[in-house]
């Protein structure tokens, strides 16, 4: 039985093909991610380029962790790194150590991904453009010839991009999506369901940034939650305070979904794997290692702003009970038909967290039991218990989480700006374009801001 996977082992993108059926067996699933692979081709101009290098360094830590096959990245210049999403002092240590290969020409097998001034050779499969500029930021097919400017963006932008490609390539591998391609794919973090590909006069530079917030759950989101925050132009991160609450531990299936957990990490306190990289760029954090419940309570000396990224719906159904100033509450879908999908919620708002979530509490999650991958394992030998175990995980993978995080942490930034203030957003990784969303009254953001530095 000890070779038998079970719910800590499980490779959370491997559940897809277990779910819908595509898979007869577990291992069956993960050969056909270790056929996964994508090509990065990056331009001379990644090296002065902070935005360029934080979209590639985006792109890799995400798509290693579905992408099995491999991550190539062609046309690495001997560069220093300008990004604080690492601490290696050269761009090609910073790639290797997240987990691609420095390569010299393309695998015909595999899509392509462009960065900054990168022309790829027509190949016949697809292959894209990461782009932006403001608070914009996708991916457009690589003949189209039309991309934004490039140039002026929040640096949340070009991470969005990075995730809206991953989304793209591994519709490409997964086979699902007809139109993946051959179609532009992102998003507007300023008005959120706006073409994404016009100039928007309306965004600001970014001038304020949020100094204290609440991180509950230290997951696929909250590691996102935090890449992003690390990317945020702080002139001094010290001044930030973090409050990181979960009370679990890093286990293997982690490294598949969430951006900041390593093998290496197994066993080790998620809140501490997070703070230690938080506080190696110079965040201050507080440790909070207990479960959120309704004996959370905030005190008035600490952050009155929450993000919220816990899959529990005990736990969002008395969010508004901790006494929280302003909660951000995002949610992923988890089943074969619905990993994609996301939804936002802010509070307060016109419904309580207990009228949205109450009645799920005691619902039954989606049961994949049947299914022939799970019947091969209770042939082999697991127990009810732990089929159960494995079979109510969700489908995961880390690029719908950041693309998710990129919208969470956008919507306080437009708070912050005097931009719309969002009671509630859902929408699919799958079709970026198509958004449902409701708007609050803006109120003058109080939550405890500081000043950002310029961007250069």
């Amino acid at each position: 039985m000890e070779d038998i996977i079970d719910h800590t082992k499980l490779h959370r993108g491997a559940k897809f093909f277990m779910d819908s059926g595509r898979s007869a067996t577990y291992e069956e699933a993960m050969s056909l991610l270790g056929k996964f692979g994508l090509t990065i081709v990056v331009g001379a101009d990644i090296a002065s380029s902070v935005a360029c290098q934080t979209a590639l360094l985006s792109l890799i830590n995400v798509a290693r962790r579905t992408f099995l096959a491999g991550i190539d990245v062609i046309g690495l210049p001997d560069c220093a790194s300008k990004t604080p999403l690492t601490s290696r002092d050269h761009l090609i240590e910073a790639v290797i150590e997240l987990g691609g290969n420095v390569a010299t020409e393309a695998r015909p097998e595999w899509p392509t991904a462009l960065i900054g001034n990168a022309v790829a050779s027509p190949r016949g499969l697809p292959a894209w453009k990461l782009t932006w500029d403001g608070w914009r930021g996708g991916v457009v097919p690589a003949d189209s010839g039309e991309h934004l400017a490039d140039d002026e963006a929040i640096p949340l932008a070009p991470i969005l991009a990075a995730a809206a490609c991953a989304a793209e390539a591994f519709a490409v591998h997964a086979g699902d999506h007809a139109t993946v391609g051959h179609r532009d794919a992102g998003l507007s973090l300023w008005r959120p369901g706006a073409n994404w590909l016009n100039p928007d006069e309306s965004e600001p530079a970014l001038v304020y940034l949020p100094s204290r917030l609440w991180l509950i759950g230290l997951g696929n989101l909250g590691q996102a939650f935090s890449w992003l925050l690390a990317c945020l132009p702080y002139e001094m991160p010290r001044e930030v305070h973090l409050v990181l609450q979960d009370y679990d531990r890093i286990a293997q299936s982690n490294d598949s979904t969430s951006m900041l957990s390593c093998i290496t990490d197994i066993g080790k306190m998620k809140s501490r794997v997070v703070s230690d990289w938080l506080e190696a760029r110079g965040f201050t954090t507080y440790l909070e290692e207990r479960r959120f419940g309704p004996w959370t309570r905030r005190t008035k000396d600490e952050p009155g702003l929450a993000l919220c990224g816990v899959d529990n719906a005990n736990a969002r159904a008395v969010l508004d009970q901790a006494g929280f100033d302003l909660i951000v509450e995002v949610g992923l879908g988890g089943g074969p038909q619905a990993f994609r999908n996301m939804s936002i919620h802010t509070f307060p708002a016109s419904r309580t967290p207990a009228q949205i979530w109450g009645g799920q509490v005691a619902q039954a999650d989606e049961n994949f039991e049947a299914q022939p991958a799970y019947q091969a394992l209770k042939q082999a030998g697991m127990d009810g218990c732990g089929l159960t175990q494995l079979a109510s995980r969700t489908v995961g993978v880390p690029f719908v989480g950041l693309i998710a995080a990129c919208l969470t942490i956008a919507e306080v930034l437009r708070r912050l700006h005097g931009g719309a203030a969002l009671e509630f957003l859902s929408m699919s990784a799958s079709t970026l374009d198509d958004i449902e969303s409701g708007t609050l009254p803006a109120l003058p953001y109080a939550h405890g801001y500081v000043d950002a530095k310029k961007l250069r």
